[in-house]
């Protein structure tokens, strides 16, 4: 699916001032990107970026919006903007570090890894996917694949990712963050599935009682 050109714009733009935000954080381009583990984060922060350009998503009401979530997306806009500025920063004072360029480079595979598996449910659903909590037009149930074994496939990549992005700066405050946002997700989560149930039904029921909601095994 090709974007349109606000989408596109709105996309990369808000990616562009991310990094802006990580790199005043570490106190320069300069200094920002004189380790390779932070030029290997921004390469892959771009290419996902690039990559959701062509996914489907949409934020959209659709036919039927859960309002009273939107408070979520407030909260994961302040967590993301703290996110994005305070691991570079106490990762160039050395405040709360986790020793070793390892842990950077685990940090680069995690944002990686878990970028992708952010992505590939949304590339699934397509437009079916959106950042509201809504039902669209056409809107049907998929339950195979991934979505097998796993309802919520898409937000444990975003747990995955944003670990991954703050272990990039060895950052012990951005693994804080990244804990912080688990409870806000389980709201959207707890939302999400009351939408579904009321809409789907015995079916969405018969699903949910055969798949776990995150991790397979655990919860």
């Amino acid at each position: 699916m090709r974007p349109t050109p606000g989408l596109a714009f709105a996309t990369l733009a808000g990616t562009v001032a991310y990094l802006a935000i990580a790199i005043a954080g570490w106190g320069g381009i300069d200094a920002f990107f004189a380790h390779p583990a932070r030029v290997a984060l921004t390469i892959v922060l771009f290419a996902l970026a690039v990559a959701a350009l062509f996914s489907g998503g949409n934020i959209s009401s659709g036919m039927r919006e859960d309002r009273g979530n939107r408070w979520v997306l407030g909260a994961f806009g302040v967590l993301g903007l703290l996110a994005a500025y305070l691991p570079a920063y106490t990762d160039r004072i050395g405040f709360w570090t986790l020793d070793g360029d390892t842990v950077r480079w685990i940090g680069v595979l995690l944002f990686a890894g878990g970028g992708v598996l952010r992505l590939w449910p949304v590339f699934v659903l397509g437009h079916r996917f959106s950042g509201l909590v809504a039902i669209q037009p056409g809107h049907t149930l998929v339950t195979t694949g991934i979505y097998g074994v796993i309802r919520h496939p898409s937000y444990l990549g975003f747990v995955v990712s944003s670990l991954g992005w703050v272990l990039g700066f060895r950052s012990g405050v951005g693994v804080v963050l990244t804990l912080l946002m688990v409870p806000v997700l389980l709201a959207r989560i707890r939302a999400e599935e009351a939408l579904l149930l009321d809409q789907f039904g015995d079916e969405y029921a018969a699903y949910r009682a055969r798949t776990w909601r995150l991790l397979p095994g655990l919860y």
